[in-house]
C-alpha cells in the first residue's frame, strides 16, 4: 500500500506539472501573439458618393467624388467635411479656380469580392480645358490619409497647406497592418504636370508609398507647431502582385533610427520645406515643424498614416498605377 501511494503521488505530481506547463505555454503564446485594432472605416465598406456638377464651360458633367465615411449620397457642390467620425481624408476634392467648379477623383471604392469592398488608389491625369480661359493638366496620385482636406481648392500651389495631416493618438503600436494589391504599368517613366507650364517625362517608374509616423507635438506662444518623431514606419512598394497580399505588416520603430541597419533615407525626419500642416489652438492651419527624434519610450500625441499610389513630388507619377488597400489596422 505504501509503494502504491508513492506511485500515485508521483503520477499526480507529474500530471499536475504537465498541466501547469501546458497552461504556461498557452498563456505565453497568447502574450506573444499579435493582436490588432482596426482603424475606423479601415475596411472600406462604407463610402459617401458626392454628385457634383462641374461648370458648364468645361462640359457641365456631373462627376462622382468619393469619401470614406458612413454611406450616403450628397448632391451638389458643398464643401466636404469628414462625416460620421471618419478619420480618413483623400486626394479626392472639389476645386473652384477662376470661378470654375472642377472635381478630381483618384480614390475609388472597388469590389474585392461579392459584397466586400476595398479602396483603389490610382494615378491619373486630370484635365480642365476651356477655350480661351483655362487649359491645364494635372497628375494626381490617389492618396488617402488620417486627417482632412480643406475645400474648395482654389489653386495648385502649396498643396500641403490644403490638408491637415494626422489625428490625436497616444498608443504605441508595433505595426501597421493591411492587405494590398499593386499594379504599376511597364515603361519605366513618370510624368510631371502641375497644370501650368510644359509637361515633363522623367526617368524611372513611380512606387506606391505607405507610412505611419507617431509624433509628440507642442505649440509655442505664437501658435507655431513643433513635433518630435516618436515612431517610424515607411515603405516604398514597386513589385506588382498578381493576387492580394493579406495581413502585410509595416513595423513601427521607436526613437532615433537614423543609425540602424534597416534605416532608409526616406524614413528620416520631414524636411522643413515639406512640412505637413495642422490646426493650432487658434484654429489656424500652420506647418508642423518636425525638429528631432524623440526618446524610444516617449508617448505620442498624434498619428500620421498615409497610403499613396505615388511616392514622388506633388504632380508627379506613373499614370495608370493602381494600388488597392483593405483591412487597415494597428498591431500591438
Amino acid at each position: 500500500n505504501y509503494n502504491h501511494m508513492n506511485r500515485q503521488l508521483l503520477l499526480n505530481k507529474n500530471t499536475t506539472g504537465q498541466i501547469i506547463a501546458l497552461i504556461w505555454l498557452l498563456f505565453a503564446g497568447q502574450a506573444s501573439a499579435q493582436h490588432t485594432e482596426a482603424i475606423k472605416y479601415g475596411d472600406f465598406s462604407n463610402w459617401v458618393t458626392r454628385n457634383i456638377k462641374e461648370s458648364h464651360i468645361i462640359g457641365g458633367k456631373t462627376k462622382q467624388v468619393y469619401e470614406i465615411a458612413p454611406s450616403r449620397v450628397i448632391d451638389g457642390d458643398e464643401p466636404y467635411v469628414n462625416e460620421g467620425g471618419s478619420p480618413w481624408a483623400t486626394s479626392n476634392v472639389m476645386a473652384k479656380v477662376c470661378g470654375i467648379t472642377k472635381t478630381s477623383n483618384a480614390v475609388f471604392p472597388e469590389e474585392r469580392s461579392a459584397g466586400n469592398r476595398c479602396a483603389k488608389l490610382t494615378t491619373r491625369l486630370e484635365s480642365c480645358k476651356a477655350i480661351g480661359i483655362i487649359n491645364i493638366d494635372v497628375v494626381v496620385a490617389g492618396t488617402m490619409f488620417l486627417g482632412r482636406m480643406f475645400e474648395p481648392i482654389k489653386s495648385t500651389s502649396d498643396p500641403y497647406s490644403k490638408m491637415e495631416m494626422g489625428v490625436p493618438f497616444t498608443k504605441r503600436p508595433k505595426a501597421l497592418v493591411y492587405d494590398y494589391r499593386l499594379h504599376i504599368p511597364a515603361g519605366g517613366t513618370r510624368l510631371y504636370s502641375s497644370g501650368f507650364g510644359s509637361k515633363k517625362t522623367l526617368p524611372g517608374s513611380d512606387k506606391a508609398e505607405v507610412f505611419i509616423y507617431l509624433q509628440r507635438r507642442w505649440e509655442d506662444a505664437d501658435g507655431n507647431l513643433y513635433a518630435k518623431r516618436v515612431g517610424t514606419g515607411r515603405e516604398l512598394l514597386s513589385t506588382n502582385t498578381s493576387t492580394w497580399v493579406n495581413g502585410h505588416n509595416l513595423s513601427v520603430h521607436y526613437g532615433d533610427i537614423s543609425h540602424e541597419s534597416y534605416f532608409k533615407t526616406y524614413m528620416g525626419l520631414i524636411p522643413e520645406e515639406k512640412s505637413y500642416c495642422a490646426r493650432n489652438s487658434k484654429g489656424k492651419i500652420v506647418p508642423v515643424h518636425e525638429v528631432g527624434w524623440d526618446s524610444p519610450d516617449a508617448t505620442p500625441t498624434h498619428i500620421l498614416v498615409m497610403f499613396s499610389a505615388g511616392s514622388g513630388e506633388p504632380y508627379v507619377g506613373t499614370v495608370g498605377t493602381e494600388f488597392l488597400i483593405d483591412n487597415v489596422a494597428l498591431a500591438y
